[in-house]
Order: C-alpha cells, then sequence, then structure tokens
C-alpha cells in the first residue's frame, strides 16, 4: 500500500504534465492563426534588432545598387585628403588678412637699415660710448616716495633680471638731488617706479650722465609668484635683450636705451632672454628661460616679472620737469586721431 506523500507527489506530477501540454497546444493555434503570444507582446522586439530575413534582404538591395553603372564607390580618407589637396593647388591664393598692424600708416621717420645719416647720428649720441663698449652699465633702481609692499618687490625682481644693478630706497630725496650722487658713483642709468593705490603704474628711465631721459606709463604688472607655471628663480648668468619691432627713429632711441640697461657679452649657459616687444606703441616686457627640445622645437618657460609700458614723453638730458627740453610728448588729442597711425 503507497504511502500518502508518495501518492499526492505523483497526483501533482500528471497535473504539471497535462498543463504543459495544454499550455503548447494553445501556443501552437496562435501560431497558426498568427496572433502573437502574450510573452511577445509583453517583451516587443528592439527597433534596432533584424532578422536574418531582412539582413538578407538589405545585402540584395546592396548588390544591386553597385552593379548599377551610375554607382561610385565612396573615396577613403587618404583619397580624400589627396583630393582636397589637388584642389587647393589649382585654387586662386588666400588674400592676406587686414589687421591693423599690416594696414600701418606709413611714417616718414621710418629707419632704413643702410641710411649712412642714421648710422651716423648713432655712432655720435648719448649711447655711443656703450656701443663701442667703452663703459659698462651700472644701474640704480629707486621707487617714489615711501614705497608699498607691492613696488618693492617690483624693484628687487627687476634687480635680478638687470646685472649689475643696485637697489635703494628713496628716503624723501628729490631726483635732482639724487642724480648727481648716482653721477658721481659711476651709475649710467637711474631707474625710478612710480606708484598710485599701492600699484606700480610709471617708470622713468634717465641715462646718465647725459640724458635722455624717458617717462613710461606702467601697467599690467604681474610679479613672480602672480605667473601660474612660472620657472625657478632666475640665475646669476647675464641674460640676452631681444628688441623687436622698434623701426622708427624714435623707435631706435627707446631701443638702444633699454639695450643700455644690459652688458654687451650675455652667458649663454644660463638659457636666459629678456624681450621688449613693441607692438601698437605698447611695450611688453618678458623674461623667460629657453630649452632646445631637438633641432626644430624650442621650450620656453616665463620667470617673470611682467609688464606693459607706454611712452609718454623723451627728454632731452637728465630728469629736470620745469626747464626740460621734450623732444617728443604724447598728445592723444592731437596724435591719437587715427588707429593705424605708430610712433615707434
Amino acid at each position: 500500500m503507497a504511502k500518502p506523500g508518495k501518492r499526492s507527489s505523483a497526483v501533482a506530477e500528471e497535473k504539471s504534465e497535462t498543463t504543459e501540454e495544454a499550455a503548447s497546444k494553445k501556443l501552437r493555434e496562435w501560431v497558426q492563426a498568427g496572433v502573437p503570444s502574450p510573452k511577445a507582446a509583453a517583451f516587443p522586439r528592439r527597433p534596432g534588432f533584424r532578422h536574418f530575413g531582412r539582413l538578407k534582404q538589405t545585402n540584395e538591395r546592396r548588390a544591386t545598387v553597385m552593379s548599377r553603372p551610375g554607382w561610385k564607390r565612396r573615396a577613403s580618407a587618404a583619397e580624400e585628403r589627396a583630393l582636397k589637396a589637388e584642389r587647393r593647388s589649382f585654387a586662386p591664393p588666400k588674400p592676406v588678412p587686414k589687421t591693423i598692424d599690416n594696414q600701418r600708416v606709413y611714417d616718414e621717420t621710418t629707419v632704413d637699415p643702410n641710411d649712412e645719416e642714421v648710422a651716423y647720428d648713432e655712432s655720435t649720441d648719448e649711447f655711443a660710448s656703450y656701443f663701442n663698449k667703452q663703459t659698462s652699465p651700472k644701474i640704480l633702481i629707486t621707487t617714489s616716495d615711501r614705497p608699498h609692499g607691492r613696488t618693492v618687490r617690483l624693484c628687487e625682481q627687476l634687480s635680478t633680471v638687470i646685472p649689475n644693478s643696485h637697489v635703494y630706497y628713496r628716503r624723501g630725496l628729490a631726483l635732482k638731488k639724487i642724480i648727481p650722487q648716482c653721477i658721481a658713483r659711476e651709475f649710467t642709468d637711474l631707474i625710478v617706479i612710480n606708484e598710485d593705490r599701492k600699484t606700480p603704474n610709471g617708470l622713468i628711465l634717465s641715462h646718465l650722465p647725459n640724458g635722455p631721459t624717458a617717462h613710461f606709463k606702467m601697467s599690467s604688472v604681474r610679479l613672480r609668484k602672480e605667473i601660474k607655471r612660472r620657472g625657478k628663480d632666475p640665475t646669476e648668468h647675464i641674460p640676452e635683450i631681444i628688441l623687436n619691432n622698434f623701426t622708427t627713429r624714435l623707435g631706435h632711441s627707446i631701443g638702444r636705451m633699454f639695450a643700455s640697461l644690459f652688458p654687451h657679452n650675455p652667458q649663454f649657459i644660463g638659457r636666459q632672454v629678456a624681450t621688449f616687444h613693441n607692438q601698437r606703441d605698447y611695450i611688453f616686457f618678458r623674461f623667460h628661460r629657453y630649452i632646445f627640445r631637438s633641432e626644430k622645437k624650442v621650450g620656453i618657460q616665463e620667470l617673470g616679472p611682467r609688464f606693459t609700458l607706454k611712452l609718454r614723453s623723451l627728454q632731452k638730458g637728465t630728469f629736470d620737469s620745469k626747464y626740460g627740453e621734450y623732444e617728443w610728448v604724447h598728445k592723444p588729442r592731437e596724435m591719437d586721431t587715427s588707429r593705424r597711425k605708430f610712433h615707434l
């Protein structure tokens, strides 16, 4: 006699078999009638999914299109580049874009390198002793009265850029009293940095002992710690100097003033260069260290400080604000009538 537990399990198996048979029979009826099953309706087919039948139709359609006489295969990327280069060779050259720099109004004082008159004037001017290597630069850097920290730090950083330069505090002395003391101590140049509201805003450069004296407006001052991705502090090597785009007689005078601040014999082992770049009468000063990565690639790293100068006046002789004779004075209402007129 079978036990009750075994009998109940056998009955359950019979019921499950009959249920599966009924489900499969019902599914066959739905397929024959073309009605989707509840499972297919609950899980619809994805749009991107293709049956093998559709894929075959696509391949047949592609083969039909490719067999037509007017069909052309799409060019590869290399062929497209070669085709563009061929078209570019027959195309007319692109016009040079117009900028304020290349549309500059011609200045009558633009210097010709082969001009004998200019060469004679430069051989007899105040900087002739420096360019003839008869004197070596010795610079005094000072500030206005009671300077603030930012101006003092700029003077200290300039002294590391310009060799043989010394920083002295003003102590309330007038420039007319400082200049004779500088001449007595054999200084060749005097740099005075003025400030307004704790920010450097002006620079006076006076060549000693006979001038000339230039007054600049200073802007966009950045000290070393304010420059992103700057290099280490500069070494004591004598840097090279680059004077760029000083083309007129006035520009030559200003460029020679900057050149006389640095010694003649730069030490190339230090790989340091000071740049005075003139663009639209704004003089941009930068100080970099460079390295030759290969025969064609050079890497540069800014060391700081950086600032921008705008010439305000050029005076004959040493500084004299009352009785001085001016060679050139910037007059905005008269000189700035055209944006394409430059003076340096």
